[in-house]
């Protein structure tokens, strides 16, 4: 059986020492356009709920909901680099609307439903119903998310309800430059013959 994590409040421990606050949370490395979700009832609400992480407990307008009587929901988000995911911070609807059961796939473009529900996922979590709003962070095993260009979050069922609320998720880690950066700086680390040329000899011939 795939290991669960239990979560802990992002207020239940000292800061300072578990990577918290805006400086470990990779909201603005996520490819916001790219962003995508299956069975969201309102398109395009899934890019609400990815907000600063000082933003997590404001009130979300027009948060992400499942279509009615169809409580799963499948989020694909990808980065604009490389990162090494630490922690998932869910807030979820209330009166049994939030999620109750998350899977999460990394660096894949195939992920549906189907597969979501039969494949073996890095790591799954049972999530916890949230009546006192306040953000539950669920650890990952950092080894297995070194390298992460994407993630596929399958939630499945909740506490109840007709449909799954969600009015926040928080992604925590650490982020490696953009892979465009990198090659960029290998690039000038190396001496490129367009880089330094000769300038042209008039009136002059060297050899025999």
């Amino acid at each position: 059986m795939m290991p669960t994590s239990q979560p802990c409040s992002a207020h239940d421990h000292d800061c300072s020492a578990a990577d918290c606050g805006p400086a470990f949370s990779l909201y603005k490395h996520i490819d916001m356009p790219r962003v995508s979700c299956l069975n969201e009832a309102e398109a395009g609400t899934v890019v609400n709920i990815f907000k600063p992480w000082d933003q997590r407990l404001q009130p979300t307008v027009r948060p992400l909901c499942s279509n009615e009587d169809d409580p799963e929901l499948l989020i694909h988000v990808p980065f604009d680099g490389a990162v090494k995911l630490k922690a998932i911070a869910v807030v979820g609807g209330l009166e049994g609307s939030a999620p109750a059961h998350l899977k999460v796939f990394i660096n894949r473009d195939d992920v549906d439903f189907s597969l979501a529900e039969t494949a073996t996922p890095v790591q799954e979590w049972a999530l916890q119903e949230d009546t006192r709003r306040v953000v539950l962070e669920y650890p990952t095993l950092v080894s297995r998310f070194n390298g992460v260009h994407s993630i596929d979050m399958y939630f499945k069922g909740n506490f109840g309800a007709d449909f799954t609320e969600i009015h926040f998720i928080g992604l925590k880690g650490d982020f490696t430059e953009r892979r465009r950066q990198a090659v960029e700086a290998v690039y000038e680390a190396r001496a490129m013959p367009s880089d330094h040329k000769v300038p042209e000899v008039h009136g002059a011939h060297f050899g025999v």
